[in-house]
């Protein structure tokens, strides 16, 4: 490990010497719409509170922000107000379409980018882009309605807003001085051909979390040129700021007039700077400057090509001179991150991907957000406020009243997904471990911890619905935090792998009981985060009676049980009374392997050996079975269950060595197809669902451009199916698929479902790190056609670095100046205002590059960073 100044903060930080991480981006970017702040009787979200209450709405367990940022228990909030002059409102908040609204569900319309960020946010940077005509509020909900789901998303750069260059560059910057000392500043450039003005105001104020007679915070103006913010949770503040057009003070409370026309508790409220500023209601605002929010408002009039800045410094020092050695301060945090990075990159060539990798691990970084949820507290209703309706008490969540969060996140987007997701949420950990392991670490015993796992063992999926089931990835993430931590340090953090394996073995036992109706290790599992890759809406009941036997659920627990023996293995090492577990999770693997390989005259396995792939399997209510031959990669995930072991190891547990004998005696069908324990290839020791055929008949399929491989990835649907859709009739119904490459045509399972063909970062990152793994094994030696029909053949090491360029091509400017996820997008490619900016979408259309979904989905896709 590097020392530098970065990292030594880092270290001050988790040994508890500085709260460097006390503050962060930890806004969110969309409270609005959220299950959080639902109240309704009928748990319509998105229309309880809508974007344009969210000005005038207090919100209950949560603030939003642009380029915000708060304290760890976000009781102070900071972020940017803008106003072009033009607009209908002032921009307080990012705007975008609901569920509902977007012809392919829910999507920001705005363009932002996450240029910087440390781990202790020492220094953050980021860019927002604001025109300077009328932003297009309506015109964008009115072009995508009209859109059909055969049509791409209408997005604010197709408004041609941007086509002159009439807009602003806004970057947002901070550093920190000290933990409780942070600068800000914001440059302001400005893009057109003419003088334009533009109204500023960073905003501060407090989180609504008095109720009644509580206590109330408050910030009133310190002299000329400050603001001291004080409150019983947090003591006192300085804001310092330079010299504004003026002040404006108001109150962080709901304007209930505007809203449900009855008298509001109190004269100044929420919405009160757009009040007055954008309505010119002088009476809006507070003339004793004082309240629980604050504003400095600047109007500026910038020059053509000019720039203009403004700098504010919060701070709990009282001082007379906060900008002396604010600059010097500044660039000294630039030149530390720059430090930092340069040690993670330091066997990086290429300029453009030091670039990519180091925005994926800002936006990642950005995506921090505080995250609190009482569930009880939100069924019940506050003391002294009306009861919610009693049908909340039978609906969404109503069996997590164990639930209480007050965390911070690493968030999928902190727009689109401003709520954990389980599986991404393994996926942020891994992404993050390189930058700050004890960060994922951390991460990663939250949601598995006793506030949130359900005293059941199900770990909540996300907050939509916490009884939906994502693929239990949350132990290879452990195992691979673990080993980065290991490697880094030369130590392994076996405190934390036991702390996890406990957790872990009641969410294991979760899914035994819960998602194996048959008893015969296979598994049902359901949604599983692939929302729409089959036949069926696998969140529903099969229509007609019976249920799926799933591939993808099933190769999961085997993935599940190897990594939970892997985790037993290292821990038995030091503590022999972990080997029993390895025994256990070593044997169960065996009995899903077996049912998954088609084994024995009582089960149906999930293998096809006329086709070489795994499929689904229907089991229908008159007891016969169907396999469902739609090859989509649920087909590609048993390649993910295979872990290797070196001889040394091996030979440290010699029960387990004992035990396995036994049980190739008992069972030596099973030890014979799935694994290769028992052979030593080298110093190596091979467990997997597959041997050297069924893989190499997998991969056949899987490097075939025909079917999976792309230029970009591998698909998550054969391609076969553009042409040939699979037919598929139930009882008179039509179940048809077709290879879709960009956002789904159909509504079956809602806005946002696309599995029918997208590149997917989680599961294209698992099937690179498990051809490395088989390639430990198997050595040089093994060569596979790649791709398929090329007459090429390379070793599974070879083809991981292969996919891993294909990957890392969606982002890097390729021969022609473009970075394809941009689409082809002329002004992102060659407009030097745009083209080092990187998006990070949620998925990728197979065929061109382009970026689709959540277009700051730096969670899961930030695992790009680990594959330069």
């Amino acid at each position: 490990m590097s020392d530098t100044t970065e990292e030594k903060r880092l270290a001050d930080n988790y040994n508890g010497k500085a709260e460097w991480t006390k503050w962060g981006p930890y806004l969110s970017e969309r409270q609005w719409g959220t299950v959080r702040e639902d109240y309704s009787a009928n748990g319509d979200a998105w229309n309880y509170v809508t974007h344009d209450m969210s000005r005038s709405k207090a919100y209950r367990w949560g603030e939003d922000g642009i380029a915000g940022i708060s304290d760890d228990k976000q009781h102070i909030c900071l972020s940017l107000a803008l106003w072009n002059g033009k607009d209908a409102i002032l921009k307080e908040r990012l705007f975008g379409l609901t569920n509902h609204e977007g012809n392919h569900g829910e999507d920001v319309k705005e363009l932002y980018y996450y240029l910087d960020n440390t781990p202790t946010h020492s220094y953050m940077k980021m860019l927002y882009k604001y025109p300077q005509q009328a932003f297009p509020y309506d015109l964008l909900v009115k072009k995508n309605a009209a859109a059909g789901k055969d049509k791409p998303e209408y997005e604010l750069i197709d408004s041609g807003i941007f086509d002159n260059n009439a807009y602003f560059d806004v970057f947002t910057e901070y550093a920190k001085a000290d933990t409780d000392d942070i600068l800000v500043q914001y440059t302001i450039y400005n893009r057109g051909s003419q003088k334009s003005a533009i109204d500023v105001l960073p905003q501060v104020w407090f989180r609504k979390i008095w109720l009644g007679k509580d206590e109330k915070p408050v910030i009133r103006q310190s002299g000329k040129n400050a603001f001291e913010l004080t409150s019983a949770k947090t003591g006192t503040y300085y804001l310092y700021f330079e010299q504004p057009t003026d002040t404006l003070f108001t109150d962080n409370e709901t304007n209930r007039t505007r809203l449900y026309k009855v008298a509001n508790e109190l004269p100044y409220v929420k919405d009160g700077f757009n009040e007055y500023l954008v309505n010119k209601n002088g009476n809006a605002v507070n003339p004793d400057k004082t309240g629980t929010k604050a504003a400095v408002w600047h109007h500026i009039e910038i020059e053509a090509g000019g720039k203009a800045i403004v700098r504010l410094r919060l701070s709990r020092v009282a001082t007379n001179s906060p900008y002396i050695s604010f600059d010097d301060t500044m660039a000294v945090r630039l030149a530390e991150a720059d430090e930092f990075y340069a040690a993670k990159q330091s066997k990086i060539q290429s300029a453009d991907a030091k670039l990519v990798q180091r925005q994926a691990w800002a936006g990642l970084l950005w995506s921090k957000q505080y995250y609190k949820f009482n569930v009880k507290r939100w069924l019940d209703g506050d003391a002294g406020k009306p009861v919610p309706p009693s049908s909340r008490r039978r609906g969404r969540n109503a069996n997590w009243k164990h639930f209480v969060a007050e965390d911070i996140l690493l968030m999928p987007d902190k727009w689109e997904y401003p709520w954990f997701a389980a599986w991404d949420h393994a996926f942020h950990c891994i992404a993050v471990a390189p930058v700050d392991a004890n960060l994922a670490k951390k991460e990663l015993q939250i949601l598995i911890g006793v506030n949130h796992m359900h005293p059941n063992g199900q770990i909540p999926a996300y907050e939509w619905d916490f009884n939906d089931t994502n693929p239990p990835v949350q132990a290879i993430a452990a195992l691979q935090v673990y080993e980065m931590d290991k490697a880094a340090t030369g130590k392994g953090d076996q405190l934390f792998l036991e702390t996890v394996f406990q957790k872990l073995l009641l969410n294991f036992t979760w899914w035994v009981n819960r998602k194996d109706s048959e008893g015969n290790n296979i598994f049902e599992g359901g949604f599983l985060g692939l929302d729409n890759i089959g036949i069926f809406n696998r969140s529903q009941p099969v229509p007609g009676g019976g249920f799926l036997e799933q591939a993808d659920g099933t190769s999961w627990m085997a993935m599940y049980a190897l990594n939970m023996m892997r985790m037993a293995m290292e821990l038995a090492v030091t503590n022999k009374a972990y080997e029993s577990m390895a025994i256990k999770f070593a044997e169960h693997f065996m009995y899903i392997a077996g049912s998954i390989a088609n084994m024995g005259e009582e089960t149906e396995g999930l293998w096809d050996d006329e086709d070489g792939f795994y499929y689904d399997l229907l089991k229908k209510p008159n007891c016969s079975w169907e396999r469902l031959k739609l090859r989509s990669i649920v087909g590609l995930i048993p390649l993910f269950a295979v872990s290797v072991f070196k001889e040394n190891q091996w030979q440290q547990l010699p029960e387990l060595i004992h035990r396995l004998e036994w049980f190739k005696e008992q069972r030596p069908d099973l030890v014979a197809l799935v694994s290769r324990w028992r052979d030593v290839n080298g110093d190596q020791h091979l467990f997997s669902l597959l041997r050297g055929h069924r893989m190499k008949l997998l991969l056949k399929r899987m490097l075939d451009p025909e079917e999976f491989l792309s230029d970009y990835g591998i698909r998550s649907l054969s391609k076969i199916y553009e042409q040939q859709p699979y037919k598929y009739i139930l009882n008179g119904a039509d179940y048809s698929v077709k290879y879709i490459p960009g956002e789904s045509d159909s509504n079956m399972f809602g806005g946002n479902s696309n599995w029918r063909g997208p590149i997917w970062f989680p599961l294209n990152y698992l099937i690179i790190c498990s051809l490395r793994h088989f390639h430990e094994y198997y050595t040089d030696d093994f060569k596979v056609e790649y791709p398929t029909g090329s007459g090429d053949y390379l070793t599974l090491s070879q083809i991981a670095d292969e996919l891993s360029k294909r990957l890392q091509n969606l982002f890097l400017t390729n021969g022609m100046g473009e970075r394809p996820a941009n689409g082809g997008r002329v002004k992102f490619n060659a407009d030097e205002h745009f083209e080092s900016y990187i998006p990070f979408y949620e998925y990728f259309n197979p065929e061109t590059g382009k970026g689709l979904g959540a277009s700051h989905q730096t969670g899961w896709t930030a695992l790009v960073a680990l594959l330069f």
